[in-house]
């Protein structure tokens, strides 16, 4: 479509609609595939390879495109190509709580009955509500970076706050790898602990103002959002599995996560329409990821509580 000189905005729309179909079933189809135990295993396997996979598809895209962006997009168009046939050698499995015909009509209301389920159970909600405070930061890490770099570390540059994503994407991986092999699900809430260090790590960004400094802290920012992302995510599928099924639990998942996304970013382009300095929304930002892991993780440790053995 963007090829023929269609409106990229088009492409962009069923590229996004894809993912959104394509994303549950990424992610579900590993309960079918791998024994409970080893699914934080696989979670963290597969965060890694697809942010790895993202970091070389920004990089190479950058490239292609300064060469020419016919290129780069038929290279895309290539890409997704052979990313379908590769899907052709997943094995077929069994449908799990499939619908019937008759109830796609039904749809939305079946979409709100598996949120109430979700959101009922501890585990689940614990998951859900997680990893949304993460992406959510993640996406307003990544807008909040192009006004924080040139007033903090005097850079007028676009390449630097670039870079230093990239840096938050490496620690992630690193972070992901670490939980893979280190956290099992009976010792979920462990990964709390990357979680709780989110808050203060955004306000040490927000004070810094030495680039080294500020990859570094980033860098540790990624490892501990990876630490604590992974297992939820793992948690959730095998709740999601016991209840409505873990495809439409990553749907719930998704919409839950694409929701603070919007609202995260709405608070940022809020605060700076009112003037305030990147500086300052960043250390309310860090305050505001606090505070919400903080009450995530009381509610968790209320709900269950550390013990020598989940710990």
């Amino acid at each position: 479509m963007i090829l023929s000189g269609g409106n990229p905005l088009w492409g962009y729309a069923i590229a996004g609609i894809g993912a959104a179909i394509y994303s549950p079933a990424k992610y579900g189809i590993l309960t079918q595939l791998v024994h409970p135990d080893k699914l934080v295993k696989a979670n963290g396997l597969l965060e890694g390879s697809t942010i790895v996979a993202i970091l070389l598809g920004v990089l190479s895209g950058g490239y292609l495109a300064d060469l020419s962006i016919s290129l780069a997009v038929g290279v895309a168009a290539g890409l997704y190509l052979l990313a379908a046939a590769a899907n052709l050698f997943i094995p077929r499995l069994p449908r799990i709580h499939a619908l019937s015909v008759r109830e796609f009509r039904h749809l939305p209301r079946i979409f709100g009955h598996n949120v109430a389920t979700l959101w009922r159970t501890p585990d689940a909600r614990f998951s859900i509500l997680g990893t949304s405070v993460f992406w959510g930061m993640g996406s307003t890490l990544r807008l909040l970076m192009f006004a924080w770099v040139p007033v903090a570390l005097g850079l007028l540059d676009n390449q630097e706050p670039a870079n230093l994503m990239g840096v938050v994407s490496i620690g992630i991986i690193v972070g992901a790898a670490f939980a893979a092999f280190t956290v099992k699900l009976e010792r979920v809430n462990t990964a709390l602990w990357g979680g709780l260090a989110l808050g203060p790590l955004v306000l040490m960004f927000a004070s810094l103002h030495h680039l080294e400094l500020a990859a570094a802290v980033l860098f540790g920012l990624g490892m501990a959002g990876g630490f604590f992302v992974v297992p939820l995510n793992a948690l959730l599928q095998e709740r999601g599995t016991e209840t409505i099924g873990a495809g439409r639990t990553l749907a719930v998942q998704n919409l839950f996560e694409n929701t603070a996304m919007l609202l995260m970013a709405g608070v940022y382009f809020g605060l700076t329409a009112l003037g305030f300095s990147a500086v300052t929304v960043a250390y309310g930002f860090g305050v505001l990821v606090l505070i919400a892991i903080l009450l995530i993780g009381v509610n968790r440790l209320r709900a269950q509580p550390l013990t020598p053995r989940n710990l």
